[in-house]
């Protein structure tokens, strides 16, 4: 079934498109999700649900549920680290019936990484495998073992990448097989190194898979040096140069350190948007849904 998303409609009308993340963490009520979209105040094309990112957190079905009912249009997204290929579907089929009509397929931080090490991890499928899954459920409607199952299942799917990989050949190709599996649209991990990150949208273009899929570049508003550097010290997707690490120190105290990464984030958006080829704008707010009206104010968005 062709997906019928808000989303994916502005994909199809070629708008630049603007969404965020909201990342509501450790509770067992949906005020917490309440009030973080109210910073969103419908700006945003859609608004993405982390699947236990950084440790146990709200379920990212439910919390996108809440976001329906208050009127946003969410993006799910699951990561196979917990779920192997039956709770993967039966899950979906569950979104499906709460009127979920956008996934972010994800393969998930090791759970060494989000502090908890003494559980054990699935990876049953790779994030590729998962969106390939997805797809067919979506245009056959029917399970990975040809069963037929009931009711409309209408899903936008898509899949994260990472622009500073290399060698960017293997970059490319792997970028390609998510394509070829049905990824409708790519957020990538946050851009801070615009020359490399450049480079490999250049590349995406050339190999005529910015053509085939909505590409929106990641940013990422840093509080603080430290936050920083802990960030390019734990996680290798965070290439983050030593020139922005050194602007945030000579910014000043904590609240000056604060402003001026909101700037840097601004500053980021608007050398993005001249890109040929990017579709638009993924903000990973890391929680800090309260910066992103700043953000989009500073960038002109």
């Amino acid at each position: 079934m062709k997906p019928d998303s808000k989303l994916a409609k502005k994909i199809e009308s070629g708008d630049f498109i603007v969404t965020a993340e909201c990342a509501p963490g450790a509770t067992a009520t949906g005020a917490a999700t309440e009030a973080a979209l109210k910073f969103f105040n419908g700006k945003l094309a859609a608004v993405n649900f982390p699947d236990n990112s950084h440790g146990v957190a709200i379920s990212s079905v439910a919390a996108a549920v809440a976001a329906i009912k208050l009127g946003a249009e969410p993006i799910l997204q699951m990561v196979t680290r917990d779920r192997n290929r039956i709770a993967l579907q039966s899950d979906l089929l569950g979104a499906a019936s709460l009127g979920i009509k956008n996934l972010l397929c994800m393969s998930g931080y090791h759970q060494m990484l989000i502090g908890c090490p003494e559980s054990a991890n699935v990876f049953d499928v790779d994030s590729s495998q998962f969106v390939d899954l997805a797809t067919r459920m979506s245009e056959t409607g029917v399970l990975a073992d040809g069963t037929k199952f009931d009711g409309q299942f209408s899903m936008l799917v898509g899949a994260v990448a990472n622009p500073f990989l290399r060698p960017m050949d293997l970059n490319l190709f792997r970028l390609g097989i998510k394509i070829e599996a049905g990824a409708r649209f790519i957020q990538t991990h946050a851009v801070f190194d615009l020359e490399a990150f450049t480079q490999w949208l250049e590349g995406a273009r050339k190999e005529g898979l910015a053509q085939k899929t909505a590409i929106l570049a990641g940013v990422f508003p840093l509080g603080s040096a430290a936050e920083a550097e802990k960030l390019r010290d734990t996680y290798a997707e965070f290439r983050i140069p030593d020139k922005i690490i050194e602007r945030l120190k000579k910014a000043g105290d904590d609240a000056a350190q604060k402003k001026e990464g909101i700037a840097i984030c601004a500053e980021t958006i608007k050398q993005l948007k001249a890109l040929e080829g990017l579709r638009g704008i993924h903000i990973l707010s890391g929680g800090k849904e309260a910066s992103v009206p700043e953000i989009l104010a500073a960038a002109g968005l």
